[in-house]
């Protein structure tokens, strides 16, 4: 794996300082390298290998466009006075990527509703199903997925860079500010970051503050935070079994009430 990480990151010196870590899912190591100290996500299943090479691969052929036309783009945005950063107006992402160890689906899609029931929710479900055949979950979504809208009549949602994975686990902080890592982004609802972050702790209530002040509550955020937790507790079962199935069905059925 060494000389592998060595060709990659185009480093002579590769040296292990010893500091390792992660979650139940993947391993970490650090190194040091030509270049600085560098942190290693280590996941040998074939889903997480295959996701993680589509992204560096997509984004590697787009950094080498020889016929100069990315270069013409960016001078003719700074030319009108735009930045060089593309306002995306779609929900999704250019490539799958992972939660966990389980690829997500992230194909572009101008409607949210549509993206998170399609995408996200169902996508686990249909997960649930072909593994444990759970009747009761499949009824309950038939007709959550008809109500979902409603949590949405007086909201207007715009495409927002995410983190995706937003737990204390995934948070740190060094000398320089606040350092957030392990991401499973995509473009969606800015309030999705916050319905992982409400399930395991980790924040206080200072980051909620800061972050209302930003962007206030809208109407029926309670309803729309259990929705959001609701993915996050099916992609678990799907991970780690039956011990989050109560938690699953207990937000559907909360939310048909």
């Amino acid at each position: 794996m060494e000389a592998k990480l060595k060709k990659e990151l185009g480093t002579s010196m590769l040296k292990s300082t010893g500091h390792s870590g992660g979650g139940c899912i993947s391993e970490g190591q650090s190194y040091d390298t030509d270049f600085g100290r560098v942190f290693v996500k280590i996941n040998h299943k074939s889903e997480v290998l295959e996701a993680a090479r589509r992204a560096v691969g997509r984004y590697a052929s787009s950094q080498q466009e020889t016929d100069g036309k990315s270069e013409q783009r960016a001078a003719d945005r700074k030319g009108a006075g735009q930045s060089e950063v593309a306002v995306v107006q779609k929900f999704g992402f250019d490539v799958p990527t992972c939660c966990g160890y389980l690829p997500q689906v992230n194909e572009w899609q101008s409607d949210w509703v549509s993206f998170y029931s399609q995408q996200k929710l169902e996508h686990q479900l249909n997960m649930v199903e072909k593994s444990y055949g759970d009747r009761e979950a499949r009824e309950l979504w038939a007709n959550l997925q008809l109500k979902i809208p409603q949590f949405f009549t007086d909201v207007e949602v715009f495409p927002a860079l995410l983190h995706g994975d937003l737990w204390g686990g995934n948070v740190a902080e060094c000398a320089d500010g606040p350092v957030v890592f392990d991401p499973a982004s995509f473009y969606g609802h800015s309030e999705f970051e916050l319905g992982i972050a409400a399930m395991f702790g980790g924040f206080n209530s200072s980051f909620y503050s800061a972050y209302h002040e930003k962007i206030p509550q809208a109407p029926e955020f309670s309803k729309r935070n259990q929705l959001y937790q609701l993915f996050h507790y099916l992609n678990h079962w799907n991970h780690f079994g039956g011990g989050y199935r109560g938690s699953s069905v207990r937000i559907m059925k909360n939310l048909l009430k």
